[in-house]
């Protein structure tokens, strides 16, 4: 499932515009999908949440304009195969199409994008999802901002759309709207975010060729994704992991903050965020993984003892039994399935 998730791309591109508007990366680092192994995986999605809070930082960072000055840094390429299929297609309108169906691999799924083609115009709609007010200009403004510029990615820079039309409550002054769009014809507080193009595909279509097959190639690439991606765990996810893998050690704090590539009172001070504490967590983690244990295999209980770090099967029934009221013996009988 990828509900209320967005792409590790299109986290990148606002992590890297609200460190550009000045905002710290000690106010970025806590947020759940931020870790630079799960922004380096393309299959890993990062709450929505998130990245809401990061419009949230930029809008209060800065002057009016941060929506468009995302998407001026927002190269072909860094929102990875959805760029490609936007700017690549046969026509303007088939790429707005292909952009549309594939909007999830970039965006939260709940956002929806539509394409109207209509005589000689064609209108890119783009929904509104339920954003925080404090980050929802921000948000409208990049997202129309970069259909522009894949307009030009895909047409070249003259395009200019005729028609602009944003969600939101019109600013104190949108010169810096007429600049990026290149146009008066700006409308706010409409029911969608809106472009309309007139007359991109006067020139004929190519003719078939390689990179029909490049077009392909690049939606079985997109299925693939919508298929296999997953939401990140997190950090305190990732906290619990490591936890888990050195249970059988000389198991400390300073050990798994290590691991972790932070110092251990910061990991202190993200436990107390969650308001939990390191004695509760290792605690809750040796029950998670000694019910897996006997669930899932046929080690004896002092082995098991030993893996969650344990001196001695005597104290693991202790602990057991003040979790569950159980016995290990007794969870094991009642959970194994006969075989």
């Amino acid at each position: 499932m990828i509900d209320y998730t967005v792409s590790s791309h299109m986290a990148r591109v606002v992590r890297d515009a609200a460190l550009r508007a000045g905002v710290a990366h000690t106010e970025l680092a806590h947020l759940p999908g931020l870790e630079p192994e799960t922004l380096a995986d393309p299959l890993l999605r990062v709450p929505t949440a998130s990245l809401i809070r990061i419009w949230e930082l930029i809008a209060r960072s800065g002057p009016a304009g941060a929506g468009v000055r995302a998407a001026e840094t927002a190269a072909r390429g860094r929102l990875h195969v959805w760029d490609y299929l936007f700017t690549t297609a046969g026509t303007f309108a088939e790429g707005c199409r292909d952009a549309a169906r594939y909007l999830p691999i970039m965006t939260d799924p709940g956002v929806e994008m539509t394409v109207l083609e209509e005589d000689r115009r064609l209108t890119i709609n783009y929904g509104i999802a339920l954003y925080s007010p404090a980050a929802v200009t921000a948000i409208d403004e990049f997202a129309m901002a970069l259909m522009l510029r894949r307009a030009r990615d895909a047409r070249g820079p003259a395009v200019v759309p005729v028609h602009v039309a944003l969600a939101h409550e019109a600013p104190k002054s949108h010169r810096h709207l007429i600049e990026a769009f290149g146009t008066r014809s700006i409308d706010f507080g409409t029911r969608t975010n809106s472009m309309t193009f007139l007359d991109l595909d006067t020139e004929p279509p190519r003719p078939p060729g390689p990179d029909d097959e490049l077009g392909v190639i690049l939606r079985r690439y997109a299925d693939n994704m919508l298929e296999n991606s997953r939401p990140a765990s997190g950090w305190h996810g990732r906290f619990r992991s490591v936890v888990a893998h050195a249970l059988g050690e000389e198991l400390s704090l300073e050990l798994v903050a290590q691991r972790m590539a932070m110092s251990p009172r910061t990991l202190q001070r993200r436990l107390n965020d969650l308001e939990t504490t390191w004695r509760d967590e290792i605690e809750s983690v040796r029950h998670e993984r000694a019910g897996t244990l006997l669930r899932e295999t046929d080690l004896p209980v002092q082995s098991i003892a030993g893996r969650l770090g344990y001196t001695d099967a005597r104290a693991l029934r202790r602990a057991f039994h003040r979790w569950t009221g159980q016995t290990p013996d007794a969870y094991r009988r009642a959970t194994t399935l006969p075989s």
